[in-house]
């Protein structure tokens, strides 16, 4: 591969669409890098500006000013090797009804002039668990099957880098669970990956690094690391031996008594867990079991969308 730091490096991308002569930014002032071999989500309600973006990677929408380069790349000076480099996996499941799976990878793959010994269209097919499908038209697969027949479409040229926009749409859970895991494979082999996806769950698992993009301006760029440390709330439920509605030196944890459970508010980075084990054992107040929730992906994205 070639030697470059980042994948996909975007500078001050700016986009202005006009509907009825107003003016809509669906970016402004874009700054985005992605680090070659990693998997970074971009995130943001719909509208935010990540399907846009995709599209001027893809050459499908030109923006108004800035600089984009697709690993090591400039699109505006080397357009058709820049779309050489990657792969993208659209929303839309825009695939012809009338082929099948095989022969629309193959199809694929002469389009982009990948010799017939070089092509891998079983080894795609099955790893996308549709190798059972491979000679039945298009048309007959279900949604699911026709959104993993987009990634492995996506993936016959071998591209240094795979897009996904909400790649797993529409996929059922353990279907997802098989594509995760073969995009993970090839992330390994060296394959950065970018994802856009509604399933935060997934993209707390996937990524190493996330940016949250809203009406079209970066309001976050970070490892998944530092973003979950942005909130650093805990919840701890005690169930206790006894009915109990008041215990001394609870206060400050926003205590909430019902039957016979205690809940209690806490900053991690502040308090240490023994430290109200210590204030229940003071009170003699026996637990039989706790349970722990810590601050997720969805409350740092929905605290920062509404900011």
């Amino acid at each position: 591969m070639s030697d470059y730091k980042y994948s996909i490096e975007a500078k001050n991308v700016n986009k202005i669409f006009y509907k009825k002569s107003i003016e809509i930014n669906a970016l402004t002032d874009f700054n985005i890098k992605i680090k070659k071999g990693s998997i970074h989500g971009l995130l943001g309600p719909n509208g935010a500006g990540k399907s846009t973006f995709i599209n001027i990677l893809g050459g499908l929408v030109k923006k108004n000013i800035g600089e984009v380069r697709i690993c090591g790349i400039d699109i505006d000076l080397d357009s058709k090797l820049s779309k050489f480099k990657i792969g993208i996996v659209p929303q839309e499941l825009n695939i012809d009804p009338f082929f099948t799976p095989a022969e629309l990878l193959e199809l694929q793959a002469g389009l982009y002039g990948i010799p017939k010994k070089n092509r891998k269209t079983e080894e795609i097919l099955e790893n996308l668990r549709l190798l059972e499908q491979k000679n039945a038209y298009a048309r007959t697969l279900s949604g699911g099957m026709r959104r993993r027949l987009l990634i492995a479409k996506a993936l016959v040229h071998s591209p240094e880098m795979l897009i996904l926009d909400e790649p797993t749409a529409g996929v059922d859970i353990d279907i997802r669970a098989s594509v995760w895991n073969y995009i993970k494979k090839i992330n390994k082999l060296g394959t950065t990956i970018c994802i856009t996806t509604h399933y935060l769950e997934e993209a707390e698992q996937l990524c190493d690094y996330i940016t949250i993009v809203n009406k079209g301006k970066i309001i976050k760029d970070d490892s998944k690391k530092n973003l979950l440390e942005i909130i650093s709330k805990k919840t701890v439920k005690f169930i206790i031996d006894q009915n109990k509605n008041f215990c001394k030196g609870l206060e400050k944890y926003n205590p909430i008594y019902k039957n016979n459970e205690i809940t209690l508010t806490y900053d991690k980075q502040k308090t240490n867990l023994k430290e109200i084990i210590n204030i229940l054992n003071r009170n003699n107040i026996n637990f039989i079991e706790i349970e722990t929730q810590e601050s997720d992906l969805e409350d740092i994205f929905l605290k920062l969308i509404r900011q």
